[in-house]
């Protein structure tokens, strides 16, 4: 499997929508940063789609490295 892209080193600030579903790009590469647009179909990654729980600010991983995907777990600032 491919590698991430870093897309950039801190995370994304979004506001979700709770019950809302939302598709958060694993590679990297997508245009519509931090949700996937489909380039990963080139690399054999797919999205990691999930649920909001909550409605409000999530911060959603920017770097690709989190172990906690989608959300960031501070992995950035070990890059």
């Amino acid at each position: 499997m491919a590698k991430p892209t870093i897309a950039q080193k801190n995370p994304y600030a979004v506001e979700l929508e709770a019950g809302k579903k939302y598709a958060w790009c694993t590679c990297g590469l997508s245009v519509n940063q931090p949700f996937c647009d489909g380039k990963h179909t080139k690399l054999g990654m797919s999205p990691v789609v999930f649920t909001a729980d909550l409605s409000g600010t999530a911060y959603l991983c920017g770097c690709k490295h989190t172990q906690s995907q989608p959300f960031c777990d501070g992995s950035h600032s070990k890059i």
